[in-house]
């Protein structure tokens, strides 16, 4: 049964059937939910069209321009974007409720606290907590950037706050993890290529080590254990990569 609260609930999928129902339970406060899905192979379209949702398959066009696209297939003006392995927790749609229980948001975008799960363990510090990010907004006041990854919301004016919690639940084994990251890595290093960026020496070095000493040191990440260490680690490498993989275009290209 549909929400009564004027939003649309937005989510791209692909192949994702173990994850979707409880993504889109949690917010079924919203009076209309959008799925665009890019050529699943198991039951996502369907559990999506059982739960209520309005069901697009679209071809993949990088998660910043999947997501603009599937906004746009939004009812109404405010969206709630979320992953299908994302849960809104109570806490969180009570306070969605309470700003749209006021009248309408003053704010054209809201940014939510993501809690990420890492090697079975809830992360509460560095950067799996609070990653915030922004996930309300009025379309017509924000909107998604065309980065083909680590896309994000830019918004005309200020970005409120709102409590609660958003979850990740990543059931992401470490060998899918690593693998994403260098795929990852891969689009970045081309997008900064295709604007003209360069990684020089004190670039590569320093980058790894600045994100890891911001967030396992200045951010408390050492008290997450193992997986805080693990999942900072891998973070920092990720950076690394994204260099090297940029400087290697780059040398490729004078070659050329």
């Amino acid at each position: 049964m549909a929400g009564t609260l004027p939003l649309s609930l937005v989510v791209i999928t692909r192949d994702a059937a173990k994850e979707l129902a409880e993504c889109l339970a949690s917010g079924a406060f919203a009076s209309d939910v959008v799925v665009v899905d890019a050529g699943s192979r198991d039951d996502t379209v369907e559990i999506a069209r059982r739960s209520g949702a309005r069901v697009t398959v679209e071809p993949w066009r990088g998660f910043g321009p999947q997501k603009t696209f599937a906004v746009g297939m939004a009812a109404h003006d405010w969206v709630l974007c979320l992953d299908a392995d994302e849960r809104v927790t109570p806490e969180l749609a009570q306070a969605i409720g309470a700003l749209f229980g006021a009248g309408a948001p003053t704010q054209p975008a809201y940014a939510v606290a993501r809690r990420n799960r890492f090697l079975g363990r809830w992360l509460a510090h560095g950067e799996g907590y609070p990653d915030w990010n922004v996930r309300l907004f009025d379309r017509r006041r924000a909107r998604w950037t065309d980065d083909p990854v680590h896309e994000h919301v830019v918004a005309d004016g200020t970005v409120g706050r709102l409590a609660g919690d958003l979850l990740h639940l990543s059931a992401e084994s470490i060998e899918d993890y690593v693998a994403k990251q260098n795929r990852y890595t891969t689009l970045q290093a081309q997008a900064m290529h295709a604007r003209g960026e360069r990684a020089g020496l004190a670039r590569l070095a320093l980058s790894p080590l600045a994100r890891f000493a911001r967030f396992y040191v200045l951010r408390l990440g050492f008290l997450d254990g193992a997986a805080g260490f693990a999942h900072i680690a891998i973070g920092a490498f990720a950076s690394f990569l994204k260099y090297a993989k940029l400087r290697a275009l780059t040398q490729e290209e004078g070659k050329s």
